[in-house]
């Protein structure tokens, strides 16, 4: 994406950019409903069961018939829905090769097994291919509904490279010894909070596009895109815990649960801090520099969106990478339900007088209503102390980084080599303040350093 979207802003322009973010926001309803919280759900129960093959092969199984009975009954909801729905008519078929799309995602599986290394290179292939052809075939603003379908099918494609290896990964089950609907109200249990989740991530651009017009719904999504872009470092840590934790839980190892959660979230509030302070630093330049010409409104929105950051980065280890694996479900759907409520009460308000600035606050304002809802919710499992025991140094140091960058960006030269200049002024800024303040994840990653180098000597 930092590679394509800078040229796909530029040819389809923001109006073409705005109908796939308002046509996608509405497929990704639809898409919802077919997955039914098997993302998280499929992650954690293969983590309980890994250790045995049979079992796993026998989960993996009923878990993925139910998938597929979701996604073809989601599949005819759409049908009946485009009856109903003529506008935009073939941006709305192309996109719902996305639907389809969903049936063959099986990532969930190698994230239960802690194999990333598959889903990492197969999907990496497939997205430079996907480059390609946008470079290719995306010519001009008359080319919004082959972009959908270039995106889609590498999407598709993406996850039919997944499937020969799980035929030689699991062993063969009966057909008569399944019985996937044991798994449907405890998938139904996870759907809830995913459903509240998407009401705050898809909604804005939906009501953006019907209230104020679907180019702000562009504005959103590229906003949206840069931040969950750099989200995506902070966030893996939940999909790389979630199996780790929940193996933990399942062999009744309470003790080494909340120390690893002590620790990861001490690493993401490390990373997400400076990364939230230096997107906003320099966001104001960075969206109509990176975007092109018509894309000046991302750029405060970007700086508004920039807190959203830390707010992910805190739900995510305590929800995903801990509520979830102790079987707090009902926490968690709470914590995203109270984000969604926010939302939609402020959205109407918010929009309609402040309009894409309006929906980046209302988001923000979510996000922060989850954290704090989870950070009730484990007053009694967790030490407030040991949690946030470095925070005000992180916090220090993420200012006096912000202060001197953001002054460089708005007062000398606008060019790329000055933003990045920027950049590492900032990286070298934090890091010094961080070893200065003595924060104890220096000497921990230090120390991983001189481990993993006496590993190598060793070998």
């Amino acid at each position: 994406p930092l590679i394509t979207s800078a040229y796909v802003s530029r040819v389809l322009r923001p109006e073409g950019v705005g109908a796939n973010a308002f046509t996608n926001s509405i497929i990704q309803y639809f898409i919802l409903f077919a997955s039914m919280g098997i993302g998280y759900y499929g992650n954690r129960q293969i983590a309980y069961v890994r250790d045995n093959r049979t079992k796993m092969a026998k989960t993996f199984w009923e878990i993925q018939i139910v998938k597929t009975m979701m996604t073809l009954v989601s599949i005819i909801a759409f049908e009946v829905f485009l009856i109903f729905y003529t506008r935009q008519f073939d941006y709305m078929l192309a996109q719902s090769l996305n639907l389809i799309a969903v049936a063959f995602d099986i990532s969930w599986f190698y994230e239960g097994v802690e194999n990333f290394k598959v889903t990492v290179l197969k999907n990496s292939l497939v997205k430079i291919i996907s480059m390609i052809a946008i470079f290719l075939f995306i010519q001009g603003p008359h080319d919004v509904t082959l972009y959908i379908v270039v995106l889609a099918l590498s999407t598709l494609l993406g996850n039919l490279t997944l499937w020969p290896d799980i035929y030689r990964d699991l062993p063969k089950i009966k057909i008569k010894d399944l019985n996937p609907w044991i798994h449907f109200l405890p998938m139904v249990e996870l759907f809830i909070p995913q459903i509240a989740t998407q009401v705050y991530v898809q909604l804005n651009r939906t009501m953006l596009g019907v209230m104020v017009n679907e180019t702000a719904s562009g504005y959103y999504q590229y906003s949206d895109n840069l931040v969950k872009l750099i989200l995506a470092l902070v966030t893996a840590t939940g999909t790389v815990m979630l199996p780790h934790v929940a193996n933990a839980v399942s062999r009744g190892d309470m003790k080494k649960v909340n120390q690893m959660l002590y620790k990861s979230f001490d690493f993401v509030s490390a990373v997400a801090i400076p990364m939230m302070f230096g997107l906003a630093a320099i966001s104001l330049t960075l969206a109509p520099k990176y975007y092109g010409l018509g894309y000046g409104p991302v750029g405060p929105a970007m700086m508004i969106e920039s807190i959203v950051i830390l707010m992910i980065a805190w739900s995510n280890a305590l929800g995903v990478q801990y509520l979830l694996p102790i079987h707090h479900q009902k926490q968690f759907t709470i914590s995203v339900t109270v984000g969604a409520l926010i939302n939609i009460i402020l959205n109407f308000p918010l929009i309609h007088f402040y309009g894409l600035n309006g929906a980046m606050w209302s988001t923000v304002l979510s996000e922060i209503g989850v954290t704090m809802y989870q950070l009730i919710a484990v007053r009694g499992l967790l030490s407030y102390r040991i949690l946030f025991s470095s925070l005000w140094k992180y916090i220090i140091s993420g200012v006096v980084m912000f202060l001197p960058i953001f002054w460089m960006n708005m007062h000398l030269q606008d060019s790329w080599l000055m933003m990045g200049l920027e950049v590492i002024v900032g990286v070298v800024i934090y890091v010094a303040m961080v070893i200065v303040l003595k924060v104890p994840i220096v000497n921990e990653t230090r120390n991983l350093i001189i481990n993993r180098l006496q590993s190598k000597k060793t070998h």
